[in-house]
């Protein structure tokens, strides 16, 4: 989903929150600006469903949950309050809590699906915002272009390396900081790309 800035004075966060429980569509927060989010693709929605399908199925009876969307994320190491399309917490879930608008602190697993306006956003400034959060384990993008996923695992020293790209319908992303199998077609189960 993509970001664009309006034309508002600075807000506090607290400002923020309050008017996000009161608007119809979602806003990212960063320095004082909030950024509408745009509605995402038919392919969007597709890999968003089978995603969270598949996580749900995979993480039944474990101590991990997975969000798509709505789940509003906050990096307390900046102060920027962000919407990832999905998300996956394990255990005791911190959550910020103001006047009843709750952000989850302590994400595991993050994963984007890339859009042609966000791609570069989403590889770049995104991504060094979210290695700020000490407990993000894997950062996971989705291209909805083609048949492509990249991984970023947070190696033991603190590290982040990145994976080869999966590029075959045959293959499984393992998800290792919440033991999960993903199999490529079941992620692009019913996705068309363009020719």
């Amino acid at each position: 989903m993509g970001g664009h800035a309006l034309e508002k004075n600075q807000m506090t966060p607290d400002e923020y929150l309050q008017f996000e429980r009161c608007s119809e569509i979602r806003h990212e927060y960063f320095n004082g600006e909030i950024f509408a989010m745009t509605g995402g693709s038919l392919n969007h929605n597709r890999i968003s469903r089978n995603i969270v399908r598949l996580l749900g199925n995979e993480l039944k009876g474990s101590p991990c949950e997975n969000f798509a969307g709505d789940m509003r994320v906050k990096i307390k190491e900046n102060g920027k309050y962000t919407y990832p399309d999905i998300v996956v917490a394990c255990g005791n879930m911190e959550l910020e809590n103001i006047n009843g608008v709750e952000t989850l602190l302590n994400p595991m697993v993050i994963m984007e699906i890339l859009s042609k306006s966000t791609e570069a956003y989403d590889r770049g400034e995104k991504f060094r915002h979210f290695r700020l959060i000490p407990s993000l384990q894997e950062y996971i993008l989705v291209s909805q272009n083609c048949c492509m996923i990249e991984k970023y695992g947070r190696g033991d020293s603190g590290i982040w390396q990145i994976f080869n790209p999966f590029t075959d319908m045959d293959r499984i992303v393992i998800i290792d900081s919440i033991n999960c199998e993903l199999l490529m077609s079941e992620i692009y189960y019913r996705v068309e790309f363009e020719a």
